[in-house]
């Protein structure tokens, strides 16, 4: 698994660190966290990479386009490694849970806006914003 994040970071024309290589494997095993958790998945396995290094390689990675940076109106911003496709989220309004949702209408990237204005669109993003089943759940045996 090493060599696939090897690969995209030098795809990417970025060079193969120790905390890069972290990152990307939290965000592979734990999508949808904030920057506090990946700081503390990477810290686990590698306890010296410093805080302004995740801060940092979370940046260079997103600018490179390896991770995306998700931030549904007020939650905290979250990030991920899914990016390869435009896909959607749908937030718990409770416990702030994230899960990953297909386009809805259409073919990804769902880049065809009812009017688009003249503008160039190259990105849309959907938030569907619920219940998760464990809140629901709670919140009925109540």
């Amino acid at each position: 698994m090493m060599s696939d994040f090897e690969a995209q970071l030098r795809a990417a024309s970025l060079r193969v660190t120790r905390p890069r290589l972290a990152v990307l494997a939290a965000l592979r095993e734990h999508p949808h966290v904030g920057t506090d958790a990946v700081i503390a998945l990477v810290r686990a396995e590698h306890p010296t990479v410093s805080h302004q290094a995740v801060y940092d390689v979370l940046r260079v990675l997103t600018d490179a386009g390896l991770v995306r940076r998700i931030q549904p109106a007020g939650a905290t911003a979250r990030y991920e490694s899914r990016v390869a496709d435009n896909h959607h989220h749908v937030v718990c309004r409770s416990c702030g849970a994230i899960a990953d949702v297909e386009c809805a209408v259409g073919h990804a990237p769902c880049l065809t806006a009812s009017n688009d204005h003249g503008f160039v669109v190259d990105e849309a993003e959907v938030v569907y914003w619920g219940t998760c089943p464990g809140c629901a759940a709670a919140s009925t045996s109540q």
